[in-house]
């Protein structure tokens, strides 16, 4: 059992997909926890089916699941709306200043917008999973918002974001038509502290207090197959 266990963790160069993190969850509601991404939905699907094959299976229970693709966000501003952002904010149109931080942001976009199709699981202790759908209740409607309002919350929704650079990265994944939640955020940490004060500056952010509507939490810390066979006490 221990080595389908890390065989369907570790599958040959046919069948191993482009990314894949596995890690130990706190709690009771899960064992172990395993996030796989690839551009083809039967290499990520394989994981899940190594797991529940025959042997194996017997000893596996799924508890939860949540299936999504990668994308550049709609608020993702553009060149020209990043200066318009500035000059609202305050920069001085025409200026060498304004026209410095503008071509920075111009160099930095293609780069951070493949992290956002093709983002790298960092090599990271802690991470945390978990569901969001936008709200539909009247009054606070994300969907019925003019998009102006709704990229002007998320702008302020990104800057919270910002100030944990360097201690938490974040990958948010679609499951629009895919799943029974919108959004799958997904926080990895260089420590788990970081973890909780980044979800818990950013719930302030009207984006996420009015019109956030979150599921299921799961906090997990990086591991091998070998290790999470021992932390559950399967492998002595």
């Amino acid at each position: 059992m221990c080595e389908q266990f890390c065989a369907a963790l570790s599958p040959g160069d046919e069948d191993m997909p482009k990314r894949l993190g596995a890690y130990w969850i706190s709690g009771h509601e899960a064992d172990f926890g395993v996030i796989v991404m690839d551009p083809h939905p039967a290499k990520v699907e394989n994981i899940n089916q190594a797991l529940l094959a025959p042997g194996i299976g017997r000893f596996i229970e799924p508890a939860w699941s949540f299936i999504s693709v990668s994308e550049v966000s709609e608020y993702v501003p553009s060149v020209e709306s990043y200066r318009e952002r500035l000059i609202r904010e305050g920069a001085t149109p025409d200026t060498p200043e304004l026209d410095a931080k503008v071509a920075a942001y111009e160099r930095r976009l293609p780069m951070m917008n493949r992290n956002r199709l093709e983002p790298e699981i960092p090599d990271w202790p802690s991470a945390c999973f978990y569901p969001m759908n936008k709200s539909r209740v009247p009054g606070a409607n994300w969907f019925t918002e003019p998009f102006s309002h709704r990229n002007q919350m998320m702008a302020e929704h990104a800057q919270s974001g910002m100030a944990f650079a360097g201690k938490v990265s974040q990958f948010i994944s679609v499951g629009v038509g895919l799943d029974n939640w919108e959004w799958m955020v997904t926080l990895w940490g260089r420590n788990p502290q970081y973890l909780k004060e980044i979800v818990y500056k950013m719930r302030f952010d009207v984006a996420s207090a009015k019109y956030g509507e979150f599921g299921p939490f799961y906090v997990g810390y990086r591991a091998t197959a070998d290790e999470i066979l021992q932390h559950c006490r399967v492998k002595g």
